[in-house]
């Protein structure tokens, strides 16, 4: 896919990128795909499907009890909790406001170890990593933030995603779908958004802008963006998946970068039919 190349003109030191379609095929990639990059935030996506096994394996319920009064697993993964961004101090109650909570993955994170009796990182490794052959792809720290891996590795999530054999399809149908619609609240980048809409453990597009995503990015797109400069989305309409991994703190280059990036990208597979 020659859209692929524009990375090659990012202001970043290294990038890589894959686009996975709904058949698992990989319709193309650039640069480095076995250099493992930080993650940041595309690191909440792979903690929720961990959480999302543990829900079907019956460790979990989605509404049962977690994290600040009044607050559930679902609320949790759909920071709706009311936990502060970074803090883990109560700011709204459950389910009233779109508050968006690394505090509250690493609550989910500690609640599924205690469930599980098994830490985190390695239930992680235990239920998705190792399934689905994900070998270069670790968690060292926060499920909110501290997950390395590579754009090989993050192929395989991708196709995982729109394809699941690890988890039902109508579960993964139910994260992509809105929790607790019509909330409000501020995109981390992207200032203040109504309604602010996610699923558990991904965001969903829906009619947001300004956004990370195309502007011909389908409202059913979901995926997750993270501080150091990387991003994994998935839309259902276009059939297909793109995963983008650098080496540059999220900024203004991406606010500009990653939008015409996408609708180069959905351009080339609409045109390849």
């Amino acid at each position: 896919m020659q859209s692929l190349a524009m990375i090659e003109n990012w202001p970043v030191p290294t990038a890589a990128t894959a686009v996975v379609r709904a058949d698992g095929t990989v319709g193309g990639t650039y640069g480095p795909t076995s250099h493992r990059f930080p993650l940041a935030s595309v690191t909440k996506p792979l903690a929720a499907y961990a959480v999302l096994v543990a829900y079907e394996e019956g460790a979990v319920e989605l509404d049962e009890p977690a994290g600040p009064e009044g607050s559930t697993v679902r609320h949790l993964l759909s920071h709706t909790s009311g936990l502060a961004y970074d803090e883990h101090r109560v700011t709204a109650p459950p389910g009233t406001r779109r508050l968006y909570s690394n505090a509250g993955f690493e609550v989910l994170g500690e609640h599924l170890a205690k469930a599980t009796d098994i830490p985190f990182p390695e239930y992680l490794r235990q239920a998705v990593l190792a399934p689905l052959g994900m070998t270069s792809t670790a968690l060292d720290g926060s499920p909110a933030r501290d997950g390395v891996s590579t754009v090989d590795d993050l192929i395989r999530f991708a196709a995982e995603l729109q394809a699941p054999r690890l988890l039902d399809p109508r579960t993964v149908l139910e994260a992509m779908t809105v929790a607790h619609p019509g909330l409000s609240g501020i995109l981390p980048g992207y200032g203040h958004q109504k309604p602010n809409d996610w699923g558990l453990g991904f965001e969903i597009r829906d009619s947001k802008s300004p956004h990370w995503t195309g502007s011909t990015s389908s409202p059913r797109t979901f995926g997750h963006f993270g501080q150091a400069g990387t991003f994994l989305w998935v839309d259902p309409d276009a059939g297909a998946a793109c995963v983008t991994l650098t080496d540059r703190d999220f900024g203004p280059w991406a606010v500009d970068a990653w939008p015409p990036f996408t609708d180069a990208v959905l351009a080339e597979l609409r045109a390849a039919g």
